[in-house]
């Protein structure tokens, strides 16, 4: 699945083409999905936090940008958000014990064209990078709960944060 594909099903979403939008549905929930679940462990809300982002891509469809990213990344950060949003209300968000180690890139689920490429660029980031992001983005900590589970101070998590996204955005643009 590329971008030539989904965006022609994207287009014709924001007009209204139910059609298109279930073949957009097929090609994608899967690993929308997957996504979910390795955020939430929880299979009722993940497929709860994908229908209300489906909801959401049918009727902001006409929203995407090209110029911002592919169909999929936008549509990665839309399942991602309403993930977040279902730990939140739900309330499960297991705050698991991770030493500075214990995090594993390998296990990230993203599974697009450029996994590798974008594993490779995680492994080489400074490891207080690698837990500052996998913890935010994979394990949907906020900024306040990191600073209270690494026992280091916002400025320097968010400096952290900052400066690995920096890294990866110009390894993977390489």
């Amino acid at each position: 699945m590329d971008n030539d594909e989904l965006l022609p099903l994207l287009c014709a979403t924001a007009q209204g083409d139910k059609n298109a939008f279930s073949s957009l549905y097929q090609l994608t929930s899967g690993k929308l999905f997957a996504i979910s679940l390795n955020m939430l462990t929880n299979r009722a809300h993940a497929e709860e936090a994908l229908q209300d982002a489906f909801i959401k891509i049918w009727h902001n469809a006409s929203e995407y940008n090209a110029s911002k990213g592919t169909v999929i990344s936008w549509m990665i950060s839309i399942v991602r958000y309403r993930s977040l949003d279902s730990l939140r209300y739900h309330k499960v968000r297991k705050e698991q014990s991770l030493s500075d180690n214990e995090y594993d890139t390998q296990s990230i689920d993203i599974n697009y064209d450029e996994e590798t490429k974008l594993v490779n660029c995680i492994e080489q980031l400074e490891p207080q990078q690698k837990q500052a992001i996998h913890l935010a983005y994979y394990k949907g900590l906020s900024h306040s709960e990191l600073v209270d589970h690494i026992e280091t101070p916002l400025g320097t998590v968010k400096s952290w944060i900052r400066r690995g996204l920096l890294q990866l955005q110009r390894c993977l643009t390489l």
